[in-house]
């Protein structure tokens, strides 16, 4: 219970009448200028809360009397910027890959844009810089399935792999293993004859006969020296470079299982320019040939 409120002995000042172990609290008032301020807060948060978008009703919010709204603004910024990307566009459109490579206000433009497309697509598979990872290509060296010039590369991100769309670049490789075309003990020996292209082969004698099998099962794609066919996306074996990993358990995993993986027809959710954009960044990222 509050005790009876009185003066403070050494102040002079009122009590509120509360008193915790001895302590009295006095009744001291807000300073003025503390308490103008706290209005002032209020009649701004009042005032805010009128003029722009606050207070939500049953169905929407109140839009506030200036009718203020962030998202047209952007719109309105991305509008302006749209417009003035325009005439860059209108050029890169009308060009070909060739011709923005050899104009270099085009070039600056295309491989700018280009950097920006690719971080919005691109980067979650082959990731930033196409440094790649394991089962998407690094696209910053020089070893490419469906080739790696200009016209290669604008083709691959306009149609994809293995998808449905009528241009997209397809082939298969069998399921060696799964489907039973190759014994288990013959996968084995042509995972050491692949591993010897590059030196890594630990057994001679089953490389040896893994030739054999090589040559009557896997050099009309991918060549008998394992150097590749970009015509059908074959990937060169004879180079060290690997999509999915280059020991010798995942060589016998991908001559069983296969590979297959697909990648999208670009040219289904992006326009020409931002296609041709994309080529070019590709191009310039140092595995381009």
């Amino acid at each position: 219970m509050p005790t009876k409120i009185e003066k403070d002995a050494i102040t002079g000042k009122e009590t509120t009448g509360h008193e915790w172990d001895g302590i009295k609290e006095l009744d001291t008032p807000l300073p003025k200028w503390w308490a103008l301020v706290f209005y002032a807060t209020i009649a701004w948060a009042l005032a805010y809360s009128v003029l722009y978008p606050s207070w939500p009703w049953l169905s929407g919010y109140f839009h506030g009397v200036l009718g203020y709204s962030t998202r047209a603004q952007i719109e309105l910024r991305l509008a302006d910027q749209k417009a003035q990307r325009a005439p860059m566009l209108d050029r890169i459109k009308a060009a070909t890959p060739q011709q923005i490579e050899r104009n270099p206000d085009l070039l600056n433009f295309a491989i700018a844009g280009g950097h920006a497309a690719f971080a919005d697509n691109c980067v979650p598979c082959h990731g930033p810089g196409g440094a790649g990872s394991k089962g998407f290509p690094n696209l910053a060296d020089d070893d490419w399935l469906w080739g790696g010039d200009l016209d290669n590369i604008y083709k691959t991100i306009s149609f994809g792999i293995r998808n449905a769309n009528a241009s997209s670049r397809q082939s298969a490789m069998p399921r060696f293993g799964v489907d039973n075309i190759l014994k288990p003990e013959q996968i084995n020996d042509v995972a050491e004859y692949v591993l010897s292209f590059t030196g890594k082969s630990t057994d001679p004698v089953a490389a040896g006969r893994g030739a054999q099998v090589f040559a009557e099962n896997c050099a009309a794609c991918h060549g008998d020296k394992g150097q590749g066919n970009i015509e059908i996306g074959a990937k060169q074996l004879n180079n060290g470079i690997w999509l999915y990993g280059g020991d010798k358990k995942t060589i016998v995993e991908t001559i069983t299982y296969a590979r297959n993986s697909s990648m999208p027809a670009w040219s289904e959710r992006l326009d020409e320019p931002t296609i041709k954009m994309l080529a070019i960044y590709v191009h310039s990222l140092g595995g381009g040939k």
